[in-house]
Formats: structure tokens, C-alpha cells, sequence
């Protein structure tokens, strides 16, 4: 068997991630909705209220002159990668931007090591929920948006 044999069919390998437990395919598209689904709604509650987001990114060592424009960048990534996992759309493209996203997030609004004594166990839980959230993305770059997504569809009826 050369090597184009196996990469051809790989079903005799590993199978379909969906089909490894009843349901996979409804669970992949819950698991998608509640993560995509949570980044849509803070996007949007991020885009109705910019300046306060702004403001926040300043109190977390932003730069005035640059929190308004990263203010409306992290809004927008939220929202529409956000809406991406949603629909299964662009899936892995989406998952890398949030991984980016949420590790940077993670960074800016979650300095546990800098953080005093009340509020480090707070922030060190939100750090490391931003750390598997980002690990989750990972592993929806790999396997992509699902039986039910938008991304299988096109997959189906590409020309």
C-alpha cells in the first residue's frame, strides 16, 4: 500500500468521528452551538456597549490610543466567529481566530500572577477557563464543523 492508498480512505483507520458514539453528530452540533453561541452573545453585548469595552481594555493596560480600535476588532471576532461555529461555517479557519482570540483575552483581562491576593484564585479560574476554551477551538480546527454544518454541506455539493 503506497502512502496516496491510505490517505485516500482512511475509514478502515479511524471512524468517522461522528459515528463513534450514538449521537456524535447532535452532540458535535450542540458542543458547537453552546461555544460559537457564547462568543456570538458577547460579541454582540461587546458591540452595544464599544466604549465600556474600550474602557476595560485601557484598565487592562491597553493603550488609549489603540483600545477603541482594538475594542471594535475583538467585538467583531467574537460576533462573527462566533456566528461561524454557530452555523458550521468556515469552521477551522473560525477556530483559529478564536484560538488567537481567546489565549490573547486570556492574556490581557486575566493576570492572575499580577493580581492581589482577593482576586487571584477569580482570576486564575477565568485563565484557565479561556485555556480550555482555547483547547476546545483546537480540537474544532482539527475536526471541523460536523455532519450538520454548512462546511459538510458545501463539502457535498462541491462541483
Amino acid at each position: 500500500m503506497t502512502t496516496s492508498d491510505w490517505t485516500a480512505n482512511r475509514d478502515y483507520v479511524s471512524p468517522s468521528l461522528a459515528n463513534r458514539a450514538a449521537g456524535g453528530g447532535a452532540i458535535w452540533l450542540i458542543g458547537r452551538v453552546v461555544l460559537g453561541g457564547l462568543f456570538l452573545m458577547s460579541g454582540i453585548q461587546k458591540l452595544s456597549g464599544i466604549d465600556q469595552f474600550a474602557a476595560s481594555l485601557t484598565k487592562n493596560g491597553i493603550p488609549d490610543q489603540f483600545a477603541p480600535m482594538l475594542a471594535w476588532l475583538g467585538a467583531m471576532v467574537e460576533t462573527i466567529g462566533g456566528l461561524c461555529i454557530v452555523l458550521g461555517f468556515a469552521t477551522s479557519w473560525a477556530s483559529l481566530v478564536l484560538i488567537a482570540f481567546t489565549i490573547a483575552a486570556a492574556f490581557i483581562a486575566h493576570r492572575f500572577w499580577q493580581a492581589p491576593p482577593n482576586a487571584r484564585m477569580m482570576q486564575t479560574a477565568h485563565f484557565q477557563k479561556n485555556m480550555m476554551i482555547a483547547g476546545a477551538f483546537c480540537l474544532l480546527y482539527v475536526a471541523g464543523g460536523g455532519p450538520y454544518s454548512i462546511d459538510r454541506w458545501r463539502r457535498l455539493h462541491k462541483s
